[in-house]
């Protein structure tokens, strides 16, 4: 029996391998195909928002309506069609359009290479009374990816668009820097919303080393080219100036949402707490308690609205150095908010 059970676990551990190699190989074969065809595999998707949320209505209509009923229903919007068209071919003015971007945050804010895509894309075709809607979802992260993502942002303010930012589950710190930018701040109820601050923290394992009698040298040029180390031992002047650093990156963090958000009291708010959507409502951290959900199916009365999605497919091997290097970045964190 032991025999048995031995010679069958064998023969699954080869078959497993050998599944798992096939399936490498394919995964491999395909990436060569793709590249031997030129095929880059970026790409921008284009969703017809207001045509999804028809297509809603019209399934729960044909439960819920009669046959006459329904007709009638048909009638109406096939009149309504009608009569923005003719409008349109008189020259009355075109719906405005509005542009839906999804940013959902990593500590890296890895998501800022797509948003770019997206922005350079939609600033191409945009007419002036169009808007863009940011629903962002994060707890913020490095200060130098949050800060490009944030400058992302201040394009479509500078090309005179309205730029709204929803919050249904959390922008905090690096997300606040992104909200802040917005002309218009809404929020859900139990939205978690600000923590203007910033965080530094690294382990050291400088006593473990000399209890193993392991040496580690550091060599720097510059007085301050390295605060704290992983290894080394740390000084006292060492912390004090990376302390300095953190204070002047928050200078820098309170001065920016000060720019974009003059109501604010900002000594009250920027002292690296949340808070959820009603009290961030009443802090002025936010303009508006409401879901993106709402905002979208109101705007979609009056307004042509399309989500954009800037897709940019990775082969096998940048997506292992990108969880590597992701790994890694954990250990070497700069600053972050």
């Amino acid at each position: 029996m032991h025999d048995f059970l031995f010679q069958y676990g064998l023969f699954l551990a080869k078959t497993v391998t050998w599944v798992a190699s096939l399936a490498i190989l394919g995964v491999l074969a395909a990436g060569l195909v793709r590249g031997a065809r030129g095929d880059s595999g970026e790409r921008l998707e284009v969703k017809n928002v207001n045509r999804r949320l028809r297509q809603l209505g019209e399934i729960l209509n044909r439960a819920l309506l009669s046959r006459e009923q329904l007709k009638l229903e048909h009638k109406r919007l096939r009149r309504e069609r009608k009569a923005e068209a003719r409008a349109l071919k008189k020259g009355g003015p075109a719906r405005p359009r509005l542009f839906v971007l999804d940013f959902h945050g990593d500590l890296e804010a890895s998501r800022v290479s797509t948003l770019r895509e997206e922005i350079s894309a939609l600033l191409q075709v945009a007419r002036p009374g169009d808007e863009v809607l940011l629903r962002l979802e994060s707890a913020g992260g490095v200060v130098h990816g949050y800060g490009l993502a944030a400058s992302q942002l201040q394009r479509i303010r500078d090309r005179g668009l309205r730029l709204t930012a929803a919050i249904d589950k959390v922008a905090a710190s690096g997300g606040y820097l992104m909200a802040c930018v917005a002309n218009h701040v809404i929020a859900a109820p139990f939205a978690i919303v600000g923590s203007i601050g910033v965080v530094g923290q690294l382990p050291n394992f400088n006593r473990l080393l000399r209890q193993h009698h392991i040496d580690y040298e550091l060599h720097t040029a510059g007085e301050h080219k390295r605060t704290l180390t992983l290894f080394g031992e740390n000084s006292d002047a060492g912390r004090a100036k990376f302390r300095e650093e953190l204070e002047h990156t928050h200078g820098l963090f309170k001065a920016f949402v000060a720019s974009n958000r003059p109501q604010l009291a900002l000594e009250r708010v920027a002292t690296g707490e949340h808070w959820y959507g009603t009290e961030a409502l009443e802090l002025k951290l936010v303009d508006e308690i409401r879901t993106s959900d709402d905002h979208l199916l109101e705007r979609a009365r009056t307004a042509d609205v399309y989500e954009l999605r800037y897709r940019v497919r990775q082969n096998l091997r940048e997506r292992l150095v990108g969880n590597l290097g992701r790994l890694g970045a954990l250990w070497r964190r700069p600053p972050g908010m």
